[in-house]
């Protein structure tokens, strides 16, 4: 019953994008563009001012890396049996490489390990962040209709404002420039819209994905590596890494969050399979229901 409290209210943001879309007609691929480029930096930028690092946090980015990239190596053994093409391959690894660690993990990990917990879960949510605004858009910009090869891709990603967010965040850190009244004020407002706008987003392309159109074999296969197998992944990568009892479990956890939804505005950003990346995020954070808590009586 407590999880289901964390849980309904992060539908119930994604209700509000649903209804509006449904109801108005937004022009999503234009709000996700400002959610993207105008938004996201500043929280990226106020995370790594914040967060001050130590070597732990450098195991919890050894950990992230081996995740994704085998994550991503699984893909491309699936997509070079079934013989996807590239798009096809992109679209299935932004809905299984990389996880709801963000408005999803980090409650459900305040819930189960407390403020500790919550404190590492917060640290990889930042490292997430991180690998998705480079690794998961070079791919996106990869299975793009308009890629015209790696260079493209590469492109794309030097593109992104929030990469240069978390280098500046780092970097007034460790400068030591304060930031306080009204433009710490702003640079909170800003950073606090980020996360809920990005869910009203997934909200409204979620309204337009018909199921009749859901891409039933694509979507199993992205849910087993998800859900199953990451968090196998996961607890094998603990085994050979100096972290605590905790920490383990809560990259096990976080390893086994649903799709993220920033992968969804990547993916309508550049047009690589946005219905079946929306559809994957949308049926793994309800399967999601069913695996979480029966993970948590593992760990627990």
């Amino acid at each position: 019953m407590e999880l289901l409290r964390i849980i309904l209210p992060v539908f119930a943001i994604f209700t509000i994008g649903f209804i509006g879309q449904k109801s108005m007609g937004f022009e999503t691929q234009t709000l996700s563009k400002m959610a993207l480029y105008l938004m996201s930096p500043f929280l990226v930028f106020r995370t790594f001012y914040d967060t001050t690092f130590t070597k732990t946090y450098g195991y919890m980015l050894i950990y992230t890396l081996i995740l994704c990239f085998v994550l991503i190596g699984l893909v491309y053994l699936i997509s070079y049996i079934k013989k996807y093409n590239m798009r096809e391959t992109c679209g299935i690894i932004l809905a299984s490489a990389f996880m709801n660690n963000g408005n999803y993990g980090t409650p459900v990990a305040l819930f189960a390990f407390g403020a500790a917990g919550l404190d590492y879960a917060v640290v990889l949510m930042v490292i997430q962040q991180l690998v998705m605004c480079t690794v998961g858009v070079y791919y996106a910009a990869k299975g793009s209709p308009e890629n015209d090869g790696v260079s493209s891709a590469l492109r794309a990603v030097r593109r992104m404002p929030i990469v240069y967010g978390a280098i500046a965040g780092v970097a007034f850190q460790q400068l030591g420039i304060p930031i306080e009244g009204s433009v710490s004020e702003a640079l909170d407002l800003v950073a606090n819209a980020a996360i809920p706008t990005i869910m009203i987003i997934l909200g409204m392309q979620l309204a337009k994905i018909s199921l009749r159109n859901v891409q039933v074999e694509k979507l199993t296969y992205s849910l087993i590596l998800k859900l199953v197998i990451s968090p196998v992944i996961a607890f094998g990568i603990t085994l050979f890494l100096p972290v605590d009892d905790m920490l383990a479990a809560i990259m096990i956890l976080m390893a086994a969050m649903p799709s993220a939804a920033n992968t969804t505005m990547y993916a309508l950003q550049f047009g690589t399979e946005p219905d079946f990346v929306s559809s994957a995020t949308l049926v793994s954070t309800l399967f999601s229901l069913i695996t979480l808590p029966l993970l948590l009586v593992i760990l627990l």
